[in-house]
């Protein structure tokens, strides 16, 4: 049976949907105004692997993944560079989801945009309005009233007065109590016509915690299995979202809270302050989109996440090792036999918890029995393990000799020049004349291509 650490109850519990045999999973998404980074692909690949664990397992599972395409950021960023907030937004989508099929990232059942759900949200704070617990302040703002909340404080497992000290919270003179937060903005002078919805409480946006709650009940229901996020959103933000959820429609808004821990950078925190935030496109300029795959998911999701260079070039090597064992050409997808042993690990870790960090390590148990027996059955039970992870799914000749470098090879030799001199290699060996087929090696060698001579032939690949 399927465990899961509940953010909630702070333990891993018994996965029993609401519905048996189906999922209703929500996963907050990007706020599109610049390059998605390393942080949001670790999240993106966290619950991209928790979804095609659960449809794995044969849940029917319905996936919805917001994208927040209106806010303070977008809107600054909007007006720094001239352009429409429609645009900005509509290029930075395109530039994820870009971003996002390289890393094998598999589209969610449904992708709403915030902008396109504002009457849901404005319907939603009427509930709240209605049932005492929000309030229309003196700058014309929509607040939600925390404190008439009594549950509030649940999932980030602080008092009220805890929270009240936080750093996280803004505090505005119209504000009842420093921990309100806001519902509807409403509008400034400055703000762009695109930023302006009617209302009947005047021209003004959502707030952002709003966004999801409405959202998820629109297209979920009032009650959802499974919520996920990055561990920054637990605090405030999935706080705020179960206040304005449960607040509108009594019950349990959600029953497993997931969230993946951070990212950190040479063992410091990522953040634009440090220097040391990366983009996912400046990552992929340097390394195959599938190394950082294997690097997120040979972690356990919940854990740190520590980036660097060394780490993905460890990424690298292991991803070779396993390409490496498989037979060349393009394979067509196999089922996994779960009667045998190997399969048996490998789902037990998924179960406990979506453990791929074992899951991963039965991989290369089988890669090392594939090099050992060469049997067909070994090589149809790794490649169709690996695919449950969205890994090995490539010709594996190709990859090899790629090296799994993403960046332009500078050896200044075609694959066809390659071939060639190997060729020449191999004829001079048959022939016996060894001392140029050393010359030969050492020439490919210098160019940057490694070769690996086995009973079978020659293979090569670029360092």
């Amino acid at each position: 049976m399927l465990r899961i650490h509940n953010s909630l109850t702070r333990r891993k519990e018994d996965f029993a949907p609401i519905e048996p045999g189906k999922v209703r999973m929500y996963v907050c998404g990007i706020t599109v105004y610049d390059h998605c980074h390393v942080g949001h692909a670790r999240m993106m690949l966290v619950f991209d692997m928790v979804a095609r664990w659960l449809r794995a397992s044969g849940f029917a599972l319905t996936y919805v993944r917001n994208i927040t395409d209106i806010d303070d950021k977008i809107i600054r960023r909007a007006i720094e560079n001239g352009e429409t907030i429609g645009a900005l937004t509509e290029r930075f989508i395109t530039a994820m989801h870009q971003d996002l099929d390289a890393l094998g990232v598999l589209r969610p059942d449904h992708e709403p945009r915030a902008t396109q759900y504002v009457p849901q949200m404005l319907n939603l704070i009427g509930l709240l309005e209605q049932n005492g617990l929000a309030y229309r302040a003196t700058d014309g703002d929509v607040n939600f009233s925390v404190r008439k909340f009594a549950p509030y404080g649940r999932l980030s497992g602080k008092s009220l007065d805890e929270l009240r000290a936080g750093e996280r919270v803004a505090v505005t003179d119209a504000k009842q109590d420093p921990l309100d937060f806001v519902l509807w903005k409403a509008s400034k002078d400055a703000d762009p016509q695109e930023a302006r919805w009617p209302s009947t409480y005047g021209s003004g946006r959502p707030g952002w915690h709003i966004e999801c709650s409405a959202m998820a009940t629109a297209l979920l229901g009032e009650a959802l299995d499974i919520h996920g996020g990055g561990a920054d959103l637990q605090f405030p933000h999935h706080e705020n979202e179960i206040a304005q959820s449960e607040g509108a429609h009594p019950g349990t808004f959600v029953r497993y809270w997931m969230h993946n821990g951070f990212v950190r950078v040479d063992d410091e925190k990522m953040s634009k302050s440090l220097g040391n935030f990366f983009t996912i496109r400046e990552v992929l300029a340097q390394f195959d989109a599938e190394v950082l795959r294997l690097f997120v998911l040979r972690a356990h999701y919940r854990s740190p996440l520590n980036y660097s260079d060394a780490h993905l070039d460890d990424a690298r090597a292991s991803l070779l090792r396993l390409y490496t064992a498989l037979t060349p050409g393009v394979h067509t997808p196999a089922q996994v036999d779960w009667s045998t042993p190997e399969a048996q690990r490998f789902r037990d870790a998924m179960n406990d918890d979506f453990n791929t960090p074992v899951a991963v390590s039965v991989l290369f148990e089988l890669a090392g029995e594939l090099n050992r027996t060469r049997d067909a059955a070994v090589e149809r039970q790794l490649r169709a393990l690996a695919g449950v992870l969205g890994l090995l799914e490539r010709d594996s000749a190709s990859v090899v000799r790629s090296g799994l470098r993403a960046a332009p090879v500078v050896a200044g030799l075609s694959d066809a020049d390659i071939d060639a001199l190997v060729l020449r290699r191999t004829e001079a060996k048959r022939a016996k004349q060894f001392a140029e087929a050393d010359r030969l090696r050492a020439e490919l060698q210098t160019a940057g291509i490694v070769l690996e001579d086995s009973a079978t032939g020659t293979r090569w690949r670029r360092a």
